[in-house]
């Protein structure tokens, strides 16, 4: 048989073999991640100090785009320079740069920003505003992105109310009939933040009365991992036991991997929430 021939008889069957394996889709790691303000007095636990084990345990995760809370804009600005990456958001108080941010961040060589905005938890959602019996402004963030691999998606970022449980329930019912006006070409969802409720709380239990909302951590192939609690409060002597950081899918997404990260350095948290973290393919 002539060489060339054969040569080019094993490179067909090589082509023909390839295309019979499935490809393996791309996922992705997202994350919530509630950071602390930068108070000035939280001796021991100053954001100066956090702001390194912050941006490395995102790095080490390979987080590709995570949202925060409690961001002010001097923190978001340190983020994103020490990740390389950028954000959307606007601060609670006046839509500009005022008061706490609930942004999403994320690495510009991964995902293509095509449209977002914020929108304030209340009756007057266009407006910086304070909703029903909540103690404090609190909005919501959302973005339309596009992944490398030409999936798109929307993410929602938001902080509930610590205190308003009228607030907490609202904000459940608002959120939802944001994200169907707005996700009109009906788009896969996550719906991230620290909701400021446990699982038994009707404010949880309203997004999962809704058929098409999934709790990443009861779907995940892989059993969710970590303790059973999100909120430290910087105590490193107690674990928690209530998780009030949640990751809701919406639409054709698969939740591959659930994770409460614990991660630490010399007996200190990085923040007083612990990141939750999801691997999930479109």
């Amino acid at each position: 048989m002539n060489p060339k021939f054969l040569i080019s008889l094993l490179f067909l069957s090589w082509i023909w073999m390839s295309s019979l394996v499935p490809t393996q889709a791309q996922t992705h790691t997202f994350a919530t991640f509630n950071i602390r303000w930068a108070n000035p007095n939280d001796e021991g636990n100053l954001w100066k100090d956090r702001a390194p084990h912050v941006i490395h345990l995102i790095q080490f995760h390979k987080i590709g785009l995570f949202g925060t809370q409690e961001t002010l804009v001097q923190q978001l600005k340190e983020i994103n320079e020490g990740l390389g990456y950028l954000s959307i958001g606007v601060g609670r108080d006046d839509g500009k740069e005022k008061g706490e941010f609930s942004p999403i961040h994320y690495d510009p060589s991964l995902y293509t920003l095509e449209d977002s905005g914020t929108f304030w938890l209340s009756p007057t959602p266009n407006v910086p505003s304070k909703g029903w019996d909540a103690a404090l402004n609190r909005i919501c963030t959302w973005g339309r992105f596009k992944s490398s691999d030409g999936k798109r998606f929307y993410v929602f970022n938001i902080h509930y109310d610590h205190i308003g449980q009228e607030a907490r329930e609202e904000s459940s019912k608002l959120v939802a009939a944001q994200i169907s006006a707005i996700n009109q070409e009906k788009l896969p969802v996550i719906w991230m933040g620290d909701f400021n409720v446990t699982p038994e709380n009707p404010a949880y239990q309203t997004i999962m009365n809704q058929s098409d909302w999934k709790d990443a951590r009861l779907i995940s192939e892989i059993p969710s991992y970590g303790p059973a609690g999100t909120f430290t409060g910087f105590d490193w002597e107690k674990m928690p036991d209530g998780i009030i950081d949640h990751i809701f899918v919406n639409g054709k997404v698969k939740v591959i991997r659930h994770g409460i990260l614990t991660d630490n350095y010399g007996k200190k948290y990085p923040s007083d929430h612990f990141p939750v973290l999801v691997e999930v393919s479109f």
